[in-house]
Formats: structure tokens, sequence, C-alpha cells
């Protein structure tokens, strides 16, 4: 294990002090400064952990991470995301991101640390704001704050939450939750949370506390979160066709119907997840990023089953028999997956949607640490320095469409409501359409007590 070092105090990006990293993660990786405008570009983290597993599997797991995220940092990546998920064998061992990112505000000094994001159902609102307050003065006013509500029943019913109240719990906990950033004294008496007033300290180095974000899955989240003022994080896996029709959906809410659940800052921005693997050919690539590939498999898998035998199961070999079908080959193609020259040509067309940041997702399945630093390395030196030349003139393109200067259509967006175009599969319902397909389940089992058929069983 490398020896520790010791760590000089200076004054970071935010004229805020920031320890130096502890060395480079990866022999021979560059240190680059940072130009004042960029597209920005993020990575993300759910830390997949394939069976079969060792020892030290999970050690080594979160060691990799923490250097890739230190190697983001050095070579000028703007954000680093790490989710949270519970349960989720071999899908997501990062059950405690407040941990992990404290961890990477240590060794970092100047990338922007994303929650993506905090599971309110199953987090009390003041714990929210004492862990986030105290991760953003780790990281001198670094921290990116992503809300959402939990994946289902499989991360949910152990804390005691319900999915079909999810959604009206998550918006009641950010009323809670934004004043205790700022209030001296704060109290709550509402349906699903209730507490005196107290003082929550300490309060966020950011003022009047982190960028507030949501998790999206859809086009109707996507228009809930303009409507709410807040960041769209776009847990789905679009074409660019599908990105232009959500981000002009996105901005008529956010600049024509903005009601926001409490009193805070407006957050216009949109961010989109995509697979990533940069190689020097193509076919080098596709061949690096079966883990993406794996990725999709296990998204969809526990959507549709949850774990019958937690503890008991191997998603990895179950994977085999997908892992070669055409949609998976289609969803390889799918992704920012390919040379330098491919995936520039991809980003383009993102970049000409008006998308705010590209989330790359580079660790999934068994992708290896060192393929994931040298994709890292050879994106940072070959294709990010264009996007982030043109960052000046998205930004000024964006205060126009805020301003009302450019009109945006409105596409017709009922083709674009797919969690997940690689896979038909896997959709999101609308909050109103859990509700009623829960309590239609619930009343099917009540009637099965009674000796009545299911309403779902079919004649």
């Amino acid at each position: 294990m490398a020896s520790l070092l010791a760590r000089q105090v200076t004054h970071g990006p935010h004229g805020t002090l920031g320890p130096e990293g502890k060395g480079e993660p990866c022999e021979g990786s560059p240190s680059t400064k940072r130009e004042e405008h960029r597209v920005k570009v993020g990575i993300f983290y759910e830390l997949q952990l394939p069976r079969p597993w060792l020892e030290h599997s999970e050690y080594e797991l979160l060691q990799n991470a923490l250097a890739q995220i230190e190697l983001a940092d050095q070579l000028g990546f703007d954000y680093a995301w790490c989710v949270e998920h519970h349960f989720l064998e071999e899908y997501s061992h990062c059950s405690a991101p407040e941990v992990f990112l404290g961890a990477a505000s240590q060794r970092t000094r100047r990338i922007r640390l994303g929650h993506g994001i905090i599971q309110l159902p199953t987090n009390h609102p003041l714990r929210v704001a004492e862990r986030v307050a105290t991760l953003d003065l780790l990281t001198g006013g670094r921290v990116e704050l992503g809300l959402g509500e939990g994946q289902g029943p499989v991360e949910l019913h152990p804390f005691g939450a319900r999915v079909r109240e999810k959604r009206e719990v998550w918006e009641e906990a950010v009323q809670a939750l934004v004043p205790a950033f700022t209030r001296t004294s704060w109290e709550w008496q509402g349906t699903h949370f209730k507490f005196p007033a107290r003082n929550v300290l300490p309060k966020p180095f950011q003022k009047p506390h982190p960028p507030l974000w949501v998790a999206c899955s859809n086009i109707q989240t996507i228009a809930n979160a303009g409507r709410w003022g807040l960041g769209a994080l776009g847990f789905q896996f679009v074409s660019a066709e599908a990105a232009r029709a959500w981000v002009h959906r996105y901005y008529h809410e956010l600049t024509r119907n903005q009601a926001k659940l409490a009193d805070y800052p407006a957050n216009p921005n949109i961010a989109m997840v995509s697979g990533f693997m940069c190689a020097e050919t193509d076919e080098e690539a596709l061949e690096k990023a079966a883990g993406w590939t794996f990725f999709v498999f296990c998204l969809s898998h526990y959507g549709r089953h949850g774990i019958p035998n937690p503890g008991e199961g191997n998603m990895w070999e179950a994977y085999q028999a997908w892992r070669h079908t055409d949609k998976a080959q289609e969803t390889l193609r799918s992704g920012l997956i390919g040379s330098p020259d491919t995936i520039r040509q991809r980003l383009r067309e993102f970049e000409a949607t008006g998308v705010d940041q590209v989330i790359l997702l580079n660790q999934a399945g068994r992708t290896t640490h060192e393929d994931i630093c040298r994709s890292l390395e050879l994106f940072a030196r070959e294709v990010m320095p264009e996007f982030h030349a043109r960052e000046a003139e998205h930004e000024r393109w964006k205060a126009d469409v805020l301003a009302g200067r450019i009109a945006l259509d409105v596409p017709d967006t009922d083709g674009y409501k797919l969690y997940a175009h690689q896979n038909e599969d896997i959709v999101r319902l609308t909050p109103e359409e859990l509700k009623a397909k829960m309590a239609a389940k619930e009343e099917g089992k009540r009637g099965t007590l009674l000796g009545f058929p299911s309403p779902t069983d079919k004649a």
C-alpha cells in the first residue's frame, strides 16, 4: 500500500482551503490546468461488482474508483457523480455515497462531487442537511445535490418506505430539507416528517446551499424538473433526437410554468448519462465496453424481478445468455463508445441538443481499472478540448432561452417515454400510473385472501 503523504493546504478554485491530491493514481497521468469556459463533462459511479466476489473485491473496487476520480480531477473533468442504492447485488455497491464522496473530497481539488442521487424516502431530511453541509465544507464548496425517490420495493421496503407513497414523501422531504440549510431555527409538521425547532449544523459552504438536482427517468419527470426549477439528472440512455425533445420540454416548463417546491435558487441544467469507452479504434472500444451491456442487463433484471433470493443469485452468470444477443449489440452501439473521432461526432450531436452536461458511465461490469484510466486519459487529450472551447457559446444560448429571446418548440414527446431506448421493456410509469398499479396489486392480494380471483388473473 502506498505510504501516506503529507498534504499541503492551499487555496482552491473557490478561494477556499483544500488539500493537494496524494500523487498520481495511474502512471503517466498529466495534470492539466482548467479553462474558464467549458462544456461540462462528468463521470458516473454505481460501483458495480459482478460475481464471483473475493475477500478484498469491495476494497479494491472502492480504492480504484477513488483513484479514477483523482485522475479525472487532474485531467480536467468537471463532475464526479455517485448514486445511492441498497441491496442491488452486483449492480451497485454504493450504499453510503456521503462516505465515498467524503473520501474523494480529500483526493481532489477542482472536480465537483455530486450526489446522484440521495434517496429522500429512506433518509431523514435533517440528516441529509447535516451530511451534505459537512461534505460541502470538506470540499470547499464543490458539492452538487441530486435528490431522488429510490428504485422500488427492493430498496424502499426494508426502510419502511412504500413505493406508492414515494413521490409525495419525496416532495415533502424537499420542503422540509431546503430551509434547514439556511434557517437558524427550523421546524416541520408534515404528513411524513415531524420535528421541533432546531438549528441544523453545520451550514454549507455554498450559499444558500449546493445546487439542487432531481433524478429523471422519463419525459414527465424531465418536465417536473423544469417546473420545480431543479437541475435534471437524466438517468436514461436516450438518442440525441430524444435528448433534444427532452431539453425543449424542460426549458418550456422552466420558463413558462415554474412552481418551486421551496425557496431555493433555480438550477437550469440538464445532464444526460451515457455508456462510455474511448480507445484507439472502434473495435477496441467495443471489446472493452462489454461492462456497459452488463449495466443495462442488470437495470432491466432488477426492474422486472427484484431479488427473489438475496445472497444466492448470480447476475453475471445470468447475463451470459444475453450478452451476445442483438439487443446487447444494439446497446453497445448506442453509447459514447469508440475511437476519439467516433465519440467526437456523437458528442457533437448531443451538444447540438442543448444538453448542459454529458455524464460518462465508464465503471461497469468487469471493465478493468487500467482500461478505465486509459479511456479517461485518451478522451481528455483528444476529445474534451474541442467541447470545452465552445462552452461560452452554449452559455449565451441558454441565457437567451431563459430570458425569452429564443423560443424553443415543444415537439411531440409521446415517442420519448421509454426509460432506455435500448430496451423497450424498461418503462417508468408516471406517479399516477404507479399508484394505480400498486393499488390494483394490493386489491388483488386482498381478494385472493378472501377467495376471489385477482383482477390481474387471466381467465
